[in-house]
């Protein structure tokens, strides 16, 4: 519940997003567990998800995302990022960061504080909140949050169809000229809703299905986007985008209706479709693809959700720094259509080493 209007500003100095080259079309999941395709992709409105590689997890992930990052913040000396988190729940180690690996592959100095954040798929957006209060606090001078998963699933489940490969990094600091945009506010939810779990030990999650939809991820975004409209007097109509968390490609259109904003606002930031459910990395992705396409002076609601549960909401404004940054590193639509291999249903399962032998 936070109104970060005033000085000093907090801004973004650079974006980037990674997804793996490996596809498979959901036509061969269903293929594999005997599912009518038709009917899965109408349901979820999901076509193809990314696969990682045998050499990926969320570590390269991470780092491929924030290379990107730096890569749309020239101005920015690695050195001088005094913070990194990373939001992910499939962490290659269960017991060792994340964070050390990342910060060592960015070259990055001592001194610089490191974790690893797990609230299911709002880990990343935590990681945004943290640095914003370091930042304005005066802590330190940039910092590099990280929402980035290589989700996981059981064999069979319909979690198969979305569960996928990806993630999004942002350096953020003191809002100045060379800021892409910056945060107006931000409010979160939070309540004891057991919608979506893995236990210790266990290496798939378990979910409770449609369960999952009306008091877990449409119950929490709506309150978390209403609390920040209401805090900061906002309307529908004061955003040109809306990012949701995005599980599928329905969801986050359908919680975007609810809370009164219109088709073309929710599209621009929707990736699911062709990508899958990046987890942590899911609507920061979207946001990523918004800032892609968006304008000087316009606004963005994105709206993170982690099963648990608990949302995220932030207010978001596009400065003039986006015209000469977005083209530095690789866009979301490029990273979905330029460079794509196809695999069926048997590579993929070896890839995410769902065979054991």
């Amino acid at each position: 519940m936070s109104d970060l209007r005033n000085d000093p500003l907090i801004g973004i100095s650079g974006y980037g997003v990674y997804m793996p080259v490996y596809r498979i079309k959901i036509e061969d999941i269903a293929k594999a567990w005997g599912d009518d395709p038709d009917t899965i992709k109408n349901g979820l409105l999901v076509y193809e998800i990314t696969v990682k590689g045998r050499d990926e997890d969320q570590i390269t992930v991470a780092v491929e995302a924030a290379r990107n990052a730096l890569k749309r913040a020239p101005e920015v000396d690695p050195k001088g990022i005094g913070a990194v988190y990373i939001g992910s729940e499939s962490k290659p180690y269960a017991v060792k960061p994340s964070s050390t690996v990342v910060a060592a592959a960015l070259g990055l100095e001592l001194g610089v504080r490191g974790a690893d954040y797990e609230f299911a798929c709002k880990g990343g957006s935590e990681g945004i909140i943290s640095i914003i209060a370091q930042v304005k606090a005066g802590m330190i001078k940039y910092g590099l949050a990280i929402g980035a998963d290589c989700s996981q699933s059981w064999p069979g489940d319909v979690l198969e169809y979305t569960a996928s490969s990806g993630g999004a990094a942002f350096i953020i600091g003191v809002k100045n000229n060379d800021s892409v945009a910056y945060f107006e506010g931000t409010y979160s939810v939070m309540s004891d809703t057991a919608d979506f779990w893995r236990r210790d030990g266990v290496e798939f999650p378990r979910h409770t299905g449609r369960f999952t939809g009306k008091p877990a991820y449409f119950d929490h975004i709506i309150k978390a986007a209403e609390g920040l409209m209401n805090e900061l007097n906002l309307k529908p109509s004061d955003f040109n985008y809306i990012v949701p968390h995005q599980p599928n490609g329905k969801f986050p259109i359908r919680v975007a209706k609810m809370l009164g904003f219109k088709i073309e606002q929710v599209e621009p930031g929707l990736v699911t479709p062709w990508t899958g459910n990046f987890y942590s990395g899911s609507a920061l992705t979207g946001l990523c693809k918004a800032l892609d396409n968006a304008e000087p002076g316009e606004r963005i609601l994105v709206v993170t959700f982690g099963s648990g549960a608990g949302a995220d909401a932030f207010s978001i404004v596009v400065q003039d720094a986006i015209k000469r940054k977005r083209d530095l590193a690789p866009k979301v639509e490029d990273l979905i259509n330029k460079r794509k291999v196809y695999v069926d249903y048997g590579v993929y399962a070896r890839l995410w080493n769902k065979i054991k032998v």
